[in-house]
């Protein structure tokens, strides 16, 4: 089916092929051509440009007058699979408690962790498909989910599973992320070295023996999985053919982000401390660093240093980390309105790194992140809006008309 979109005020990001991510000062441009039409074929982008040279309209025409097109949003971080919430511990922290002191008296992600070995790979599913719905009706094309609330062979396995039956079932790019260096089981706190053997020896063979991961990650941080830890389970990984996105310097730089570079990470997230060393580690790599404001935002912790980072001529990109402890949300157009807010990245920046950055930060950067010719036509409509940068300034509306996912509107 061919549909030709008329009138649209303004086309946002539009890039030639060879573009994959931008970075440094070119965050601060965002290519655009106003009063313009787009034509999509089935699921493809096939033409765009001037309203002076639109093709002939045909019976699937859409009149765009006032509003503006831009790509999905690519959300590169997420933990969308998981069970139940963590409403108390929200509480608890109103209370006075910290993540740290939650964590220690059984909250955290072990709490979620038996929430999850306790349902069934069915409701988990039903739980899970109701968040991903509600994500794209946000304007998100293209997610990644990873595991690590399960924390035992079969509870893990379980979560991928559900992530496997959720791509097959929506019709968006869906990337999987085995994370089952979350956090250490109750049972192996005195033998950590039991749990890290556990998943090199019996998760990562059953993970690759059903292909259920494109990815691998391990939280590196203080009281969680150390330099050395990470290191061994990112070359575990490897050697079954996945790519490390790793969780790194959310509360203290010890480390990580080297051994992520090291091993070619495709991306390193959080960053919400950072140093200078750290940040020269990620001069001329090709790891994307990626920033979650709406987890500062959620546990009143510092916020990714945005603009050191763009400043050393880094790229960036945006994601929600959607998970119920310390983001319960999935709404990418407040991680843009946040970045901007509080990280004091402009309008293009915060759009660029969450389009086309965050498409490369999940090896998307062939199907998604751009207004491109042969690209997967996964688009948002605006409402009528003065300029895109009402989308961070009006950070409480919805300002979402429709969502195009494979060319048609959901």
């Amino acid at each position: 089916m061919t549909t030709l979109l008329i009138n649209i005020k303004e086309l946002i990001q539009v890039r030639e092929a060879t573009i994959t991510k931008v970075s440094g000062a070119d965050m601060k441009v965002l290519p655009t051509i106003k009063n313009a039409f787009l034509l999509i074929e089935n699921d493809t982008i096939v033409d765009y440009g001037s309203m002076d040279n639109v093709p002939t309209l045909i019976e699937n025409t859409i009149d765009c007058t006032g509003k503006m097109i831009l790509p999905t949003w690519c959300d590169s971080h997420t933990h969308i699979v998981y069970a139940g919430n963590r409403e108390q511990e929200f509480v608890d922290r109103i209370n006075g408690l910290s993540y740290e002191e939650i964590a220690n008296k059984g909250g955290g992600i072990l709490n979620s962790a038996k929430k999850l070995q306790e349902t069934s790979e069915e409701e988990l599913y039903k739980q899970s498909a109701v968040r991903l719905e509600e994500v794209m009706k946000l304007g998100t094309g293209a997610v990644e989910i990873k595991s690590g609330y399960g924390l035992t062979v079969e509870a893990e396995l379980k979560m991928l599973r559900v992530i496997k039956k959720l791509r097959e079932n929506y019709k968006l790019p869906i990337k999987a992320t085995f994370l089952g260096a979350h956090a250490f089981p109750t049972e192996y706190k005195s033998n950590k070295e039991g749990y890290i053997n556990l998943i090199i020896e019996e998760m990562l063979p059953k993970v690759a023996e059903e292909n259920l991961a494109e990815f691998i990650d391990a939280f590196c941080e203080t009281g969680y999985f150390s330099v050395e830890d990470t290191n061994r389970i990112l070359e575990a990984g490897k050697k079954y053919g996945l790519t490390p996105k790793v969780h790194v310097n959310q509360f203290t730089t010890i480390g990580g982000v080297q051994v992520s570079v090291k091993h070619n990470a495709l991306s390193v997230d959080h960053l919400e401390v950072m140093n200078k060393e750290d940040i020269e580690t990620l001069k001329g790599t090709n790891t994307m660093p990626v920033a979650l404001p709406s987890c500062s935002y959620f546990l009143s912790i510092p916020y990714t240093p945005a603009r050191d980072i763009i400043n050393a001529g880094l790229p960036l990109a945006l994601a929600t980390d959607f998970n119920p402890g310390s983001t319960p949300s999935g709404n990418m157009n407040f991680v843009v309105a946040t970045a901007c807010i509080k990280m004091k990245m402009t309008p293009e920046e915060a759009i660029n790194a969450a389009t086309i950055n965050g498409a490369y930060a999940m090896n998307l950067s062939d199907e998604v992140g751009s207004i491109t010719k042969g690209k997967k036509a996964n688009f948002i409509i605006t409402k009528e809006i003065l300029s895109y940068g009402a989308i961070p300034y009006n950070f409480g509306s919805v300002l979402i008309d429709s969502v195009f996912i494979n060319g048609k509107a959901i």
